[in-house]
């Protein structure tokens, strides 16, 4: 498995290239390019993964306020603002638009054919449709998996280790989220043969 560190500089290396691909000219160009990055949570809840993703721009040549602007957009786990938070970004005319979360990214998806996605999703994104080849995804959109949805089911191994006299399972998720029932349909198999009862309790963000 690769390492965290290296996914990141994955990511950001598949992001500088984006900003670099040539654009179509247009009457009035911005003097500084912009990176629009979506994301579906509260930036309060990743500040260390921001400072990560400064930091990578950094590394590739790109400096916040210097030679590349960040548009940042947050939907504060209300999956129904990212169409107009992504169709915000795509009025921006920013260069290139960073999505995470799979949400995210097929809000992004929809609001623009034409400015490049680089994407970060749980699940293969294949499966998903967002690409048709991970060797060549082709397209607008490329980016990497996490395979967070694939260790599901490892993560619970490891939870029967950690308790072995447990019998009752309680799984959380957020039914709005499009990641949920493929959670759940890799988690449910792998409980029955633990001999675990799993419950599943949804938690539907409330707006603020």
């Amino acid at each position: 498995m690769q390492s965290s560190q290296l996914k990141r500089r994955e990511f950001i290396t598949l992001l500088g290239s984006a900003v670099a691909w040539p654009r179509v000219a247009r009457a009035q160009q911005v003097a500084m390019p912009a990176i629009g990055l979506l994301h579906s949570v509260s930036p309060d809840t990743l500040a260390n993964r921001l400072r990560g993703f400064r930091q990578g721009l950094k590394e590739i040549g790109y400096v916040e306020d210097e030679n590349v602007a960040i548009e940042q957009r947050w939907a504060e786990n209300q999956m129904d603002r990212l169409p107009e938070l992504a169709a915000a970004l795509v009025r921006r005319q920013v260069s290139v638009i960073a999505a995470f979360g799979s949400a995210a990214v097929f809000a992004a998806k929809a609001a623009t054919t034409t400015i490049p996605i680089a994407f970060g999703v749980p699940e293969d994104p294949v499966k998903l449709g967002l690409v048709t080849n991970l060797a060549r995804p082709g397209g607008s959109l490329t980016g990497i998996n996490f395979f967070t949805l694939e260790l599901s089911a490892k993560r619970l191994a490891l939870l029967r280790e950690l308790v072995p006299a447990a019998t009752r399972l309680a799984v959380l998720v957020n039914p709005t989220s499009p990641d949920a029932e493929t959670t759940l349909r890799d988690l449910e198999p792998a409980a029955r043969a633990m001999g675990l009862q799993m419950r599943v309790l949804n938690d539907q963000p409330r707006d603020k």
